[in-house]
């Protein structure tokens, strides 16, 4: 029994010291007077009864009723039942009551009192004080007492008070034995003719709610509620405001009910008083309420989570992370919680909805809430009380939760939740209240143990869900209200306004007496009635179902599991059976099956198997394999442990072992240390409490079931369960021992736990102890951290010079005087001790020694290990692989030997056996080799499966993009050491050498590796490279000298140099004012300008002519042999070819010709990084041009570089304007200018310049009257924000397009019905509206620009990207393609920073742009190419322009030319944005001609029949342009390659075994040797112009980022790759065994190089052809000479067949090529019609057989016929033959005519003539640009006989005349209408 209320207090209002209505709380009366012994009076109840502070008011204000709760020092808490009514009180009294208070203040006080009326209200509060919590009973009792007093009722209020105080009623329902007839419910009356009914619950255990979580829930909602429920799990702070006391007192009650059955045990206060709001900034968690009065003082609070009752909100702050329910859970509890709260909700779709639906009480809403979250804690602590540990069972159980292991068996370690909740207050609370296995149940018990399966098989089911819930919720409603018919109340209510009364009474005095009386009398009554038994209802807790696999749910069970616990068991048998070849082959397996948790526990068992009575010897291979697995079962394992695979290692570790000599023996433990779950207090502490149960568990089945031992252990009594049922029985027989058994039982239970703390300081000490002490460090990063504050890492290099990780317990810093490891255990072994013993009840006799036992247990420990140290040292080492050493180029010397390391596997997973498949090449065992040309690692994979393979990973020393030291991550593998030096090498061509260092690799040697490596990959000087070093045992220094081989063309170089730099310098030109000429001159006639207007420029007398060799003068003779070079270099040859003017005649021909060779900048005295001879416009002189070139950004003046040979467009590269030169260039003419200035008149020379590359262009007249430009198209057609559109730099989804009016890749061209951007069509519009000139420049540098209309010339602003950005997008494509460490999702991750890199969208703008260029000179405009310094990004785009427009250049000898032309003679500078020098370091690596190589890449992969090279040949000069090993892409310019002697030196070299000096050279070789370089796919389109798509969507990642071949390493120095013997003649590792090895063979991904190993049809028949020839003692021929027999052969059936034949190259083709599908730019071409209208025409662009008449080539004259479709998939071929067949040639002089076969080539422009058809080898050649006419010719002596006289006929050329006969004269004609038609193309 308990009293319903232990005291009654009266508190009345005390006027404050100043009278302005504030005063405080005083207590007037408290009843009983003298404290209850059991229940002292709680302090501060005056603060609770007005929480907003004691207040005067001047109107009366109805009764208030709350219930405050205040927790005393012992954590009970008392329910403090507040009834404040007003009471009237006159001012005069008031201001008596002060004077009285303090009188000498009264005058002060009267003049600053406020003026108050007559009459004020005091507030007046009765307040019972209970531990019960009966709010409704409360209500009533105060309620009858006021209205006694109010409505002045006959009753004594002391009678009433005094029945109150000595009221008792029952804790627990339906168990007394003196209650009335209800049974549950006691009914009380006091005195004054009252009657209530007072329900008690039947269990106490569960809370009393009422209505209050419902009411939460109303004013909240699920999601806020949800929230505020897991931060009040998680021990965050919580806030309630509300105006209303009681509702504050519900929503708190509310909360603590709903985290059933976790007691809250932090600060609980409902209702907080403003003098105490200072309690909010305490550190601690609370749940508490404030008026929201006070919401302003809350806004301040950082980490407290606001619940506004009364607004609905929850306020979480920024910095507070709320970890809410894991998600399966959380979406469940939603769901329940709606159907509870909001049943319409399944039904609000239905058509016909039911006409009722049942909602329930408020009050059984609250109890279904209720059960929704029982079930969920249910769901949350499933299987709980399989992880206690009972470790003492008498005198009271000492239990323990095992959460590690809860979690584990769960599923849910990385949850945010359920950690949090496990770790804290309310869950320990839990654990001590509920762990006793006997005691009284509850309902959440039986939710546990009995309905977990019927709540997972409910899952599925809501209405199942619902009944469940409605039943439980029947349950909590019963306990609370085990009588609801008996509810009948009887209590006096005040009458209707009494609280208005004008003369109503003050409360009176109550007599103490009197009540004083009435208490006496109970408590001696209640001291002499007989004491109340209460009924003993405990019993054994039931466990429920074990956890078992139901937890296994997020698929860490694998398919396969099965066969992988298969292949650990047989690798562990083999180990003991000693099989070891077979163990060895499995050890890979099982070391990968250890991911597998499965399988860690599968080894366990297995290993367990094999320990007999505690011990098993190995002998040394059987210990090295088990120590091998133990250690990568534990590095797969968490420091928690969570799935107790360390737990069942930690016997093991002890168990086996191996002798080293007499008398000592190697434990297991010594070599497993190397594991942060060893310093893991909570792994111990779990460890410990385990143990100490099963020995527990052991003793009283020995004492208790002797005799039944046996059969118990049969029966598997080895289960928790077990304990809980020893400790439940032990627990009810407790009190019926005697105290001796009692005693008796305490002290085995004591001594069992002392020896396992003896116990468990050995095997501490045996983990903890490194086997080496004399080093002084402890094992694995000293992680004991979790105990003491404690570095996480190794103290290697201490700046303190400290030796040791050893810190002082309590401050955390270094302790010098104790700075050993044994100390250091020792401390930590101490800790654990203190703290397990002092849990578990050891005597402190016991503790005092211990604490003397450990030093001694550590000591000796330390001297074993020492002998085990000594001997294991003299252990035969284990046998390393021999190093292989690399091949080496000619002339390439070693310059450090082979330092043993491991390649260790980096991001792509393909060399580890990833998800490719395969075997684990990575991590290999073998060397890294520095080289004066490569660093080179050779050696084989650690896999024992694949040890037999070699694995080479290389690359240039000159490639070297970072180089950087890694600190050592979680252990990679078991072969590699531990704390080794690790290097990270990045090279540029897409290679990563991740190495760690072999032990026995001295620091010092990685430091010098690291010093040699730098110096080779920075070296001084260009002249210090590789390229030029090469051969050369002693590296030099400069010294040009040394090594020169033509002293004449040193001369010259040193000639040319000197007077380059004597004339470059500032030159004084005094300038004239140049007039344009009138507009009609200008657009009507295409007359160059006047002779003499030449006069208008001239150049002072100050200046040396010499050095400017205006057109008019001759070249001096000492310049003859200059420019004879200079006319050798690929510029002046490719000028010849394209007709823009030769050397020969320059001086001296026509001005018809619209360009000539300029010598101007023979001693590059005007523009250093142009080449000597440069094309510009006939009427330019050469001294304009030095003034013209000052405009431009480092000289580089506008210069043609490719002319259209169809429409005559030139194209034009330069630099980008100065500001001044783009100011003056677009100056408006109508401007006034203020005088003649040096920069308008320079505006002018430039002007006249592009005027005149305008009047060069044959269509100019075409545009001249009436012209409607581009803009004029604009404002017709569209409304764009500007003229121009832009083309973004910004942001890698920029839309890259220009606006409409630049051809069909300019973004509105949907207008003209086109495909998509990127898209081939032909903008026939341009050809009515266009510029004669497109000036395409930086968009940052025209801004502002106003192009005048009467220019014929247009600017293109574009944006484009710098090089820089170029540099940190190829920094960001290397990480993507080459991670540095291996990722989750190597694919997301690859795709993510493949995007992110932004490389991608850089081709596409590049190609973008060369496209718009294309379409423009194929539409008859010329192009300026102006962007930038005029050597990046102009170098891609003019190079890409000649490539997509001109098939010369796809060709292997046009591609070189274009490549020498656009990028080393026009000065790309290779050296600076490669950084090849020392100098350059910090610039980085700029890939700008990788990203051009990249474009091509594009283009031939969508172009496959339009290149005559492969993608090989692309990938070979990407390597080689950075691997200075030719010294073709070295230095910055011809200027700078002159000065170093480089630019003739190729000619008149020796032909002895010299190291190649130029690609183009060692190409040239190769080529002749191997078709590696050449597409057989090759069969060109006379003049196909290439129209690439450019969308990101059509762009690839070329394969050169991403694939290698770890058998060989790059197959780019082709001596190395072909020096392996061929692989196929290696038994490869699966056929080793076999007698008779088979053809067939595995090709690994990443490992072999399948082009080799697996040849396409074609190369493998010239292969087999050639060993044929080798097998009948031939000469092997060349195969170009059999491939184009086959060719030949195939035309001639082409030609029998009618020209449709297929013939060999068709079934050739379908062998070796994958790319079949795509031809050239196959879609829908735009053609005009007659009326303008555009017709879609469908066509394949085929061509017809070799000999059938070419098309023309424009998209309407394309055969689509079958012929075609088959014809046009020809074999590449080295020769385009236009035209073929016999003619009779007449000999030089006194020589014959003979027939010869002519073969006529347009795309090469040459007449070739061979012996015979079938010959391949070229006899001479006719060079058609020489052709100066073809005229009918005269039979001369020795002509053919019986030939018509016109069958004859003559070619001239500018060197000799050609005498040609054909068979007959329509065969005459014939060739002569052929020769003439490739002139006039040209």
């Amino acid at each position: 029994m308990a009293r319903l209320a232990d005291y009654f207090v009266v508190v009345a209002f005390s006027p404050g010291k100043r009278g302005n209505g504030d005063g405080q709380g005083q207590i007037l009366q408290r009843f009983p007077e003298k404290d209850w012994e059991d229940n002292p009076f709680p302090q501060g109840i005056e603060l609770f009864c007005q929480p907003s502070g004691w207040q005067l008011f001047r109107e009366r204000n109805p009764p208030t009723f709350f219930i405050a709760v205040l927790t005393d020092i012992n954590s009970e808490r008392h329910y403090c039942a507040c009834f404040t009514f007003w009471e009237a009180i006159d001012r005069s009294q008031l201001q008596n009551r002060l004077r009285k208070d303090e009188e000498e203040e009264e005058e002060e006080e009267e003049v600053a009192a406020p003026v108050q009326p007559a009459q004020l209200f005091a507030p007046k509060s009765l307040v019972l004080v209970s531990r019960l919590d009966h709010a409704e009973v409360f209500r009533n009792c105060l309620g009858l007492v006021y209205t006694i007093y109010v409505d002045g009722l006959s009753t004594s209020l002391e009678t009433v008070i005094g029945n109150l105080l000595t009221c008792t009623i029952p804790i627990m329902g339906g168990s007394q034995p003196d209650t009335e007839d209800e049974g549950g419910a006691r009914t009380i009356s006091l005195g004054a003719g009252d009657r209530q009914v007072i329900q008690t619950p039947i269990n106490d255990s569960l809370p009393i709610s009422n209505c209050s979580v419902a009411l939460l829930f109303r004013q909240l909602g699920i999601t806020n509620v949800l929230c505020l429920f897991c931060a009040a799990l998680t021990e965050h702070k919580i806030l309630f405001l509300s105006s209303s006391y009681q509702r504050l007192t519900d929503a708190c009650r509310a909360l603590l009910a709903l985290m059933f059955p976790l007691k809250y045990s932090f600060t609980y206060v409902p209702i907080l008083p403003a003098q105490l709001l200072e309690v909010l900034s305490t550190p601690t968690p609370f749940i508490i309420g404030v008026s929201s009065a006070f919401q302003s003082e809350t806004q301040e609070l950082l980490d407290v989570i606001i619940a506004d009752l009364d607004g609905g909100t929850v306020t979480v702050p920024e910095c507070i992370h709320i970890s809410l329910l894991p998600e399966p859970l959380l979406h469940r509890t939603r769901e329940a919680l709606s159907m509870v709260l909001d049943p319409g909700l399944e039904i609000a779709d239905l058509a016909f909805p039911p006409s009722t639906i049942s909602a329930s009480s408020l009050k059984m809403q609250d109890k279904e809430i209720r059960a929704v979250f029982l079930r969920l804690f249910a769901h949350l602590l499933q299987g709980y009380r399989w992880c206690l540990h009972i470790i003492r069972i008498h005198p009271e159980p000492v239990i323990r939760f095992h959460k590690a292991a809860f979690l584990g068996q769960r599923g849910l370690v990385e949850d945010d939740f359920l950690p949090k909740v496990l770790e804290g207050m309310a869950f320990a609370g839990f654990v001590t209240e509920r762990g006793p296995p006997y005691r009284e149940t509850d309902v959440f018990d039986e939710l546990v143990a009995n309905e977990a399966q019927r709540m997972q098989a409910d899952e599925g089911s809501k209405v199942r869900v619902l009944q469940h819930i409605k039943e439980l919720a029947e349950q909590l409603y019963k306990n609370e209200n085990p009588y609801p018919a008996v509810t009948m109340h009887k209590v006096q209510r005040p009458t209707e306004g009494s609280h208005l009364r004008l003369h109503q009474r003050p409360f009176p005095r109550l007599d103490e007496g009197t009540i004083q009386w009435i208490v006496d009398q109970a408590t001696a009554k209640l001291q002499t009635a007989p004491p109340v038994v209460r009924a003993e209802r405990k019993c054994m807790v039931p466990s429920g179902p074990p956890l078992g696999t139901l937890m296994e749910r997020n698929g860490l069970v694998l398919a396969n599991s099965a066969r992988r616990l298969e292949v650990v068991r047989n690798c562990i048998s083999y180990v003991f059976e000693s099989k070891m070849l077979e163990a060895k082959r499995l050890l890979p397996a099982v070391l990968r099956a250890m991911k597998s948790r499965l399988a860690r526990q599968c080894l366990t068992q297995e290993l367990n198997l094999h320990v007999q009575q505690n011990r098993a010897v190995l002998d040394h291979l059987q210990f090295d394999f088990v120590v091998r697995m133990m250690n990568c079962c534990l590095q797969d394992c968490s420091a928690a442990d969570e799935h107790g695979v360390a737990a069942a290692l930690l016997p093991l570790v002890t168990a086996f072992c191996r002798k080293l000599s007499p008398g000592i023996t190697q434990f297991a433990y010594s070599c497993v240390q190397e594991h942060l779950v060893w310093t893991n207090l909570q792994f111990w502490e779990a460890m410990f409490y385990g143990d100490v149960q099963n020995h527990i568990r052991a003793l009283y089945l020995e004492g208790t079931e002797e005799n039944h031992l046996a059969q118990a252990g049969e029966e598997g009594s080895q289960e928790d369960g077990s304990i809980l049922e020893i400790a439940a029985l032990q627990c009810r027989l407790w009190p019926t021992m005697s105290p001796e058994k009692q005693r008796e039982l305490i002290q085995k239970e004591e001594s069992t736990v002392f020896s396992q703390a003896i116990h468990y300081a050995n095997r501490m000490s045996y983990l903890l102890l490194p086997l080496d002490t004399s080093k002084n460090r402890l094992p694995r990063s000293s992680g004991l951290g979790d105990a003491e504050s404690v570095s996480n890492s190794f103290i290697t290099n201490s700046i303190a010079g400290s030796v040791a990780d050893s810190y002082d317990t309590e401050s955390g810093f270094e302790d010098a005087e104790t700075s050993d490891v044994a100390n250091y255990v020792v401390r930590f072994i101490n800790r654990f001790v203190d703290k397990v013993c002092t849990e578990s009840g050891v005597t402190n006799e016991h503790l005092k020694g211990l604490h003397v036992m450990i030093p001694d247990i550590v000591q000796m420990h330390i001297e074993t290990l020492d002998a085990v140290h000594r001997e294991s040292k003299r252990l035969p080492p284990i046998q390393k692989p021999k190093l292989l050493r690399p091949s080496l180029l000619m002339g390439e010397e070693s310059v450090m030997d082979g330092l043993r390391v491991f390649l260790m596997p980096d991001g792509r997973e393909e060399g580890a056996g990833g998800s490719v498949g395969g075997p684990p090449l990575l991590p290999a065992e073998g060397a890294v080799f520095l080289t004066t040309y490569r660093i080179v690692f050779k050696g084989t994979p650690v896999d024992p499966l694949v040890g037999e393979q070699v694995v080479v990973r290389s690359f240039p020393v000159a490639s070297l993009t970072k180089e950087e030291k890694i600190t050592a991550q979680a252990p990679v593998d078991q072969f590699i050491p531990e704390g080794c030096a690790q290097l990270q090498l990045r090279s540029c061509t897409f290679q990563l050498l991740r190495i760690a260092f072999d032990e026995e690799v001295a620091s010092e040697s990685v430091e010098i590796f690291r010093k040699h490596l730098q110096k080779l990959r920075y070296p001084q000087h260009i002249a210090d490279t590789f390229a030029f070093t090469v051969g050369q045992s002693i590296k030099p220094a400069l010294q040009p000298k040394a090594k020169e081989k033509n002293p004449s063309l040193r001369t010259i170089s040193k000639n040319l140099v000197k007077n380059a730099k004597r004339t470059i310098g500032r030159q004084y030109i005094t300038r004239k004012k140049y007039t344009p000429p009138p507009w009609e001159h200008r657009g009507g006639s295409q007359q160059p300008f006047p002779e003499d207007n030449e006069d208008e420029i001239s150049v002072s007398e100050e200046v040396d002519r010499s050095t400017l060799t205006p057109a008019t003068l001759t070249i001096r003779p000492s310049d003859k042999m200059t420019m004879s070079n200079l006319v050798e270099r690929a510029c002046c040859r490719d000028y010849q070819r394209l007709g823009l003017g030769t050397l020969s005649n320059s001086l001296t021909r026509s001005k018809n010709e619209p360009f000539r060779i300029s010598t101007v900048n023979r001693m590059y005295a005007i523009c250093r990084s142009y080449p000597g001879l440069l094309i510009v416009p006939q009427t330019i002189q050469d001294n304009t041009i030095q003034r013209i070139s000052r405009c431009y950004r480092q000289n580089r003046f506008p210069v043609v570089c490719w002319r259209n040979s169809r429409t005559k467009a030139a194209l034009l590269r330069s630099g980008g304007l100065h500001g001044k030169g783009v100011a003056g260039l677009f100056k408006s003419p109508n401007t006034p200018a203020p005088g003649p200035s040096q920069a308008d008149s320079t505006s002018l020379e430039q002007e006249k310049y592009l005027q005149a590359v305008i009047n060069s262009m044959p269509h100019y007249v075409d545009v001249g009257g009436g012209r409607n430009t581009l803009s004029g198209f604009t404002s017709a057609h569209m409304s764009s924000s500007g003229k121009w559109g832009s083309i973004r730099a910004s942001g890698r989804t920029s839309s890259y397009a220009l606006n409409m009016e630049v051809g069909s890749r300019l973004a509105g061209k949907e207008l003209l019905g086109a495909p998509p951007n990127g898209s081939p069509s032909e903008a026939s519009f341009l050809r009515q509206h266009r510029a004669s000139l497109y000036i395409i420049g930086d968009k940052s540098q025209l801004r502002g620009v106003k192009p005048d209309p009467l220019q014929h010339w247009e600017v293109v602003p574009i944006e484009v990207f710098e090089a820089r950005q170029v540099k940190t997008s190829f920094k960001k494509l290397m990480k993507a393609c080459v991670p540095g460490n291996p990722s989750a999702e190597p694919s997301v991750a690859y795709l993510r920073s493949l995007e992110e890199s932004e490389w991608l969208t850089q081709i596409h703008k590049i190609l973008q742009i060369s496209v718009l260029v294309v379409e423009l000179l194929d539409t008859g405009s010329s192009v300026l190419v102006s962007l930038e310094d005029g050597w990046d990004i102009t170098t891609q785009v003019v190079s890409l322009v000649q490539l997509l427009s001109d098939p010369y250049y796809r060709t292997l000898e046009g591609f070189r030319l274009l490549v020498e032309k656009e990028w080393l003679s026009f000065g790309h500078r290779f050296s600076h944005r490669g950084a090849q020098t020392l100098a350059g370091q910090g610039g980085g690596f700029t890939p700008i001609f990788l990203q051009f190589l990249d474009c091509v890449h594009q283009i031939h992969l969508q172009f496959p029949m339009e290149f005559e090279f492969s993608q090989y040949y692309l990938k070979f000069l990407s390597y080689h342009s950075v691997s200075n090993r030719f010294r073709t892409f070295l230095l910055d310019c011809d200027y700078e390659r002159l000065e170093l002697g480089l630019l003739y030196e190729e000619k008149g070299e020796g032909k002895g075994p010299q190291p190649f000096r130029s690609v183009w050279e060692y190409v040239e070789r190769l080529n002749k040797k191997t078709p590696a370089f050449f597409n057989y796919m090759y069969a060109p389109e006379d003049s196909e112009v290439l129209r690439p798509y450019s969308n990101l969507s059509n762009l690839k990642v070329w394969d050169y980022y991403t694939q290698e071949t770890l058998s060989e390493g790059p197959s780019y120095d082709w001596e190395l790759a072909q020096g392996r013997p061929e692989p196929v003649e290696d038994p490869g590792p699966p056929d080793a065994g076999a007698p008779a090895p088979s053809r067939r063979r595995i090709v690994w991904p990443c490992y072999d190089n399948r082009r080799r190993v697996e040849p396409d049809a074609i190369s493998r028949l010239l292969e087999e052809l050639q060993n044929l020839e080798m097998e009948l003692g031939q000469v092997p021929g060349r195969w170009k000479e059999t491939w184009d027999k086959l060719k030949a052969f195939q035309r001639a059936e082409a030609q029998e067949d009618g020209g449709g034949g297929k013939g060999v190259s068709s079934a050739l083709l379908m062998a070796s090529s994958g790319l079949s599908h795509q031809r050239r730019s196959l879609g829908a071409y735009l053609q005009e019609s007659g009326v303008g209208s555009s017709a879609i025409n469908l066509s394949l662009d085929g061509d017809a057989s070799s000999t059938s008449t070419p098309s023309s080539g424009k998209p309407g004259g394309r055969r689509s016929n079958t012929s075609t479709l088959y014809s046009q998939f020809q074999p590449a071929e080295s020769e385009n033959r236009s035209y073929e067949g016999i003619l009779y040639k007449k000999g030089a002089f006194m020589k014959p005519w003979k027939p010869r076969w002519f073969v006529l080539d347009k795309t090469k422009h040459q007449l070739r003539y061979y012996d015979s058809r079938l010959d391949t080898e070229c006899k001479g050649v006719i060079d058609l640009a020489e052709v100066e006419s073809i005229t009918p010719g005269t039979p001369t002596m020795g002509a053919p006989k019986m030939v018509d006289e016109k069958a004859f006929f003559d070619v001239k050329t500018t060197k000799r005349v050609y005498n040609f006969c054909a068979q007959d004269v329509l065969l005459a004609q014939q060739w002569i209408d052929r020769i003439q038609g490739c002139l006039s193309d040209a």
